[in-house]
């Protein structure tokens, strides 16, 4: 404290005209400082400590703050930007929103950062209680996201969709699923089917085998779930990889601008081509959507648009995503009803 401060406490409480602090009141207010901040005791339990009222603890605390006797900093890691956290939970009415910054200008951005993935993994560490059951859909971002798990508290780990091919399984969603059981030392429930089959009849059959029906079973069980977003173009969504330039261009026209687990959205979130989930083996959309929390994990300047679209479907209640994103995401058009927070079915 300096010469030019003002305003005692004791001359305040009394009505006197406003003094600096002399040294007791300051050895007073940092002593009830600590025990607010540091101890966490309440104003209560110091008024009665000290023989003050709680009033006066809580002028002591409040210029102990204005004499910058006591500073309070928010820090978060510097990849974390939680302003725009902040800003996205709100207009999307999500329940967790993080925001990483970034690859630095210049650099090359990838559609599936690394970093995404790192940060989803301390988010589901965080979220998952023990006896949940974590369903994990396919994705470079989840896989990237099982890669990085270190803790998890004892749960069932099921995965929500097949392989973008089969011959992956390996390096893919199944060692994903084995990853996070591994990690949590709970059951294990992966899907040994490709994602895409080549018509309904033969998705029907596989769907109808012991492994497959075993992991189908626990889709109503869910209690968190991972999903990745991809917009459609070629690199950035694994259906539109796996489909024929035919296909492609079939479903380009009903308007696609999104797709997440095998299901395709438009701008608005509606969804479309529909016919295509009956070759899929995937978590149906509706079940999904009774899952209590379902965790998207997608960013960049590519994805943004398509991001937006899902976050429209109220299929996903939490988005890990990044600053190039979530600048598009905070300035484009209105979301309409908050639907993470509501669940919001605009097909319905």
């Amino acid at each position: 404290m300096n010469g030019s401060e003002e305003n005692a406490v004791s001359a305040m409480s009394a009505g006197r005209p406003a003094l600096r602090m002399g040294p007791a009141e300051l050895v007073q207010a940092a002593a009830m400082a600590r025990r607010f901040y540091l101890e966490g005791k309440s104003k209560i339990q110091i008024a009665e400590e000290f023989g003050v009222s709680r009033f006066k603890v809580a002028r002591v605390l409040e210029t102990a703050l204005e004499r910058d006797l006591v500073r309070i900093e928010i820090r978060v890691p510097a990849e974390l930007d939680a302003e725009r956290s902040d800003a996205l939970r709100a207009r999307y009415g999500l329940r967790h929103a993080v925001v990483v910054e970034s690859p630095a200008e210049g650099e090359e951005e990838s559609p599936d950062p690394e970093n995404l993935g790192e940060v989803a993994a301390d988010l589901l560490g965080e979220l998952v209680a023990e006896g949940d059951v974590l369903g994990l859909a396919w994705g470079r971002s989840t896989i990237h996201m099982a890669a990085a798990l270190d803790r998890l508290p004892p749960c069932t780990v099921v995965q929500l969709t097949g392989v973008y091919d089969a011959g992956t399984a390996e390096r893919g969603s199944v060692e994903a699923v084995r990853r996070a059981a591994q990690v949590s030392g709970g059951e294990a429930h992966p899907i040994y089917a490709p994602m895409l089959l080549p018509d309904p009849a033969t998705a029907a059959a596989l769907r109808d085998q012991t492994g497959v029906a075993r992991a189908f079973e626990h889709f109503d069980k869910v209690t968190v779930a991972a999903v990745s977003i991809g917009s459609w173009e070629p690199g950035v969504s694994t259906v539109h990889d796996m489909l024929s330039d035919e296909e492609r261009a079939h479903y380009a026209s009903l308007g696609v601008a999104a797709e997440m687990s095998a299901h395709l959205f438009d701008a608005s979130g509606r969804r479309v081509g529909r016919d295509l989930g009956e070759r899929c083996i995937t978590v149906e959309a509706d079940r999904l959507r009774r899952v209590p929390e379902v965790v998207a994990i997608a960013g960049g300047s590519r994805k943004a648009a398509a991001i937006g679209a899902v976050l429209r479907s109220g299929l996903v209640t939490s988005l890990v995503t990044d600053t190039s994103a979530a600048d598009y995401l905070l300035t484009e058009s209105e979301p309409g009803p908050r639907p993470a927070l509501e669940r919001f079915d605009p097909d319905s």
